[in-house]
């Protein structure tokens, strides 16, 4: 937004505004009986213009103001107003974006033919929809400390998240190099998310292949190093080489990249391996399963384990950095209570769940990451409640 403003004092000397309408204060449009001016759609048009913003052809500003006719009709109904003090409030913070007062800001615009009352609506507008966005969805839209808690627990915000899909190819010795000529074939000839999805659901063994290996947004700290430099590397929708991870060979595809402000750092994590002899047989994946369902908890393994040989279940608590990158890429995925199937020891197969990440927080990480939740939820919630209200209206052009 800072930038747009600041192009728009460098387009102010130059701005013209669209031809005035033959008719500028005959109705574009009539909203419950109220009306919306074609000097007002003009006038909106030119202000958005000014901003560089999209969407700045006349249908679409139309839109625009015959939504924000029935927000502020809603809050009204709801006995929501917006005083004088307040409407000043909001213009010199949105001018102070620009780093203008409000009284300059407003000078700029009618410089170039937008009138102070197209700023003053716009703000108002938004100021009523906000206020009753808040009062009919606020309490309902705020989470838990619990859910909060789970997300900033994911790992390190204020690195570079990327956004994977996986194909993994488990190997034994004996079949190490026919998995090694599979992983070479896919990685010389797939091209595109949808090629990629395909042999995932073919070919992986990890959990996402039902999903054609989608994993959801990673921290690039948490996985593994080889993973991490080949990821780096990568446009959206490319492929990596295929990585030898230990005990299974990987494939990935990068969906996104996201480098974002941020402050928590995984400093432990805490995991339980639980053994299932018969490697990556059948019985020992249906054993594997059905010991998934029984257990929700790291703690619950302790009794699964009871009168088993000793080794059957450990409990770790290691750095990441100390972790082998297969183990690691496999608890990078998890959640608390998930657990991981794709890994085996010689002839057992290994139920990995992760236990707890602790993670170092910075003191408003948890205060941001709710906020965000927050709005997102309140974008839906009312993006939901302006559909209802065009549905309920009676609107002409």
């Amino acid at each position: 937004m800072t930038r747009l403003l600041a192009a728009m004092l460098v387009a102010l000397c130059t701005a013209t505004g669209p031809a005035a309408a033959q008719q500028p204060f005959a109705a574009a449009a009539t909203v419950n009986g109220m009306v919306v001016t074609n000097y007002a759609v003009d006038q909106r048009a030119q202000f958005l213009s000014l901003l560089r913003a999209p969407d700045t052809d006349r249908a679409s500003v139309t839109d625009t103001l015959i939504d924000e006719t029935l927000q502020v009709e809603a809050a009204r109904l709801a006995g929501i107003e917006v005083t004088e003090e307040e409407l000043a409030e909001g213009m010199t913070e949105f001018a102070g974006r620009a780093d203008l007062s409000a009284e300059a800001f407003t000078a700029e615009l009618e410089r170039a033919g937008v009138a102070a009352e197209t700023f003053q609506d716009f703000v108002r507008s938004g100021l009523y929809w906000r206020r009753l966005v808040q009062a009919r969805f606020g309490e309902r839209a705020r989470p838990e400390d619990r859910e909060v808690r789970r997300i900033v627990d994911r790992g390190p915000e204020g690195e570079i998240r990327v956004l994977l899909s996986e194909i993994a190819l488990p190997f034994t010795p004996e079949n190490r190099a026919e998995v090694e000529a599979l992983a070479e074939r896919l990685s010389g000839t797939l091209r595109g998310q949808a090629a990629f999805e395909d042999a995932a659901r073919t070919y992986s063994r990890a959990s996402s292949a039902r999903t054609g290996g989608r994993v959801d947004w990673l921290a690039l700290a948490g996985l593994a190093p080889p993973i991490a430099g080949e990821v780096l590397t990568l446009a959206p929708g490319e492929v990596t080489e295929p990585i030898n991870l230990g005990n299974f060979i990987g494939l990935f595809l990068l969906r996104d990249l996201d480098d974002q402000a941020g402050a928590a750092t995984v400093e432990r994590i805490d995991y339980a391996e639980y053994l299932i002899p018969g490697g990556r047989s059948v019985a020992a994946l249906q054993a594997a399963a059905a010991l998934d369902a029984r257990v929700d908890v790291c703690d619950d393994l302790y009794g699964e384990a009871r009168g088993r040989p000793e080794g059957t279940l450990t409990r770790q608590d290691a750095a990441p950095d100390a972790l082998p990158a297969d183990l690691r890429q496999e608890l990078a995925k998890l959640d608390p209570g998930e657990v991981s199937t794709l890994l085996t020891r010689g002839d057992y197969l290994r139920v990995v769940m992760l236990c707890e990440r602790q993670v170092a927080t910075s003191e408003d990480a948890f205060e941001r990451v709710g906020q965000q939740i927050l709005n997102q939820r309140l974008t839906g919630l009312a993006d939901g409640y302006l559909a209802e209200l065009r549905a309920d209206a009676v609107v002409t052009r």
